[in-house]
């Protein structure tokens, strides 16, 4: 009997390229299997003559989609001199027409939260395994440059509680993980008890696996240091980011953190790009470590 043949490689649309700092701004668009919907994805890809590339994956926050990083956040002038490739996924399905996924800025589209619902009104909000599972096999098909294994992950209020939930659940698929401003305890703040009532059900254990405070208090063996700055005048600080939540969680089980309040600084990507090559540079040390 014949071997059954493999799947067939994701088609992508390119969207658009553009030069930058030696390398190139590519945007793409495909069929995402998990979503059920066409979605876009953002890679910057350094000049290097090297393959092997590392890939560090960018989650943008609520009412972003793939371009709001690669345009505003001036990552890539670090990327390019680290030699590091970086991708930024929209930030929910789109288009799928369901109703009331458009009526708030917080919740439906813009605003997938990074997890797997199970409400079945919200099926097709399955950006965890489209992060996790999906997209960096549409990498690795794609771009042969690309070494997906070593990967890097981090993100920006929703995209940074995304980047610490997924980087707690899956730290064997990355290497380390850095958030600015992320909602950091979602099951005591009004945009996560809004989100998760909606596409997890009124079940709080279920809300917990998508919870960073609540998640680092099973992890007894992180010993990559978590990277956090976080302004001091964003105006959603006291309410809805609580970072100070995940600092004492941290502390309870000893893993390593460092949470950098920023005096004078929004929440932003004015505040963003002030601090984006830190967090490259964060990355870097890890992703180029054997």
């Amino acid at each position: 009997m014949a071997a059954p043949s493999p799947p067939p490689v994701a088609a992508l649309e390119q969207m658009s390229r553009t030069k930058m700092f030696g390398g190139h701004n590519l945007r793409f668009r495909h069929q995402s299997a998990t979503l059920g919907c066409p979605m876009t994805f953002s890679l910057f890809i350094p000049a290097s003559p090297a393959s092997n590339l590392p890939v560090l994956y960018w989650l943008s926050g609520l009412t972003c989609n793939d371009e709001n990083f690669i345009t505003k956040a001036g990552a890539q002038r670090a990327a390019a001199a680290h030699g590091i490739a970086l991708v930024a996924p929209d930030t929910s399905p789109r288009g799928l027409n369901i109703e009331g996924e458009a009526d708030s800025w917080d919740f439906g589209v813009g605003a997938g939260f990074y997890l797997n619902a199970t409400n079945e009104k919200w099926k097709n909000w399955r950006m965890y395994d489209y992060v996790v599972k999906e997209l960096p096999k549409v990498l690795s098909d794609n771009f042969e440059q690309l070494n997906t294994s070593r990967a890097s992950i981090f993100g920006h209020s929703m995209g940074g509680h995304g980047a610490l939930t997924i980087y707690l659940k899956n730290t064997d698929k990355y290497k380390s993980v850095s958030a600015f401003s992320p909602i950091a305890n979602p099951i005591n703040c009004p945009w996560g008890q809004k989100a998760f009532s909606n596409y997890l059900g009124t079940t709080k254990s279920e809300w917990e696996e998508y919870d960073a405070t609540c998640l680092i208090k099973k992890c007894n063996r992180i010993s990559t240091p978590i990277l956090i700055d976080q302004g001091e005048e964003d105006k959603f600080l006291a309410e809805q980011l609580l970072p100070r939540n995940f600092e004492e969680a941290c502390k309870a089980v000893g893993a390593p953190l460092t949470l950098r309040m920023q005096p004078g600084y929004d929440h932003s990507y004015f505040f963003i790009a002030t601090f984006i090559d830190d967090h490259i540079a964060h990355h870097s040390q890890f992703l180029k470590s054997a």
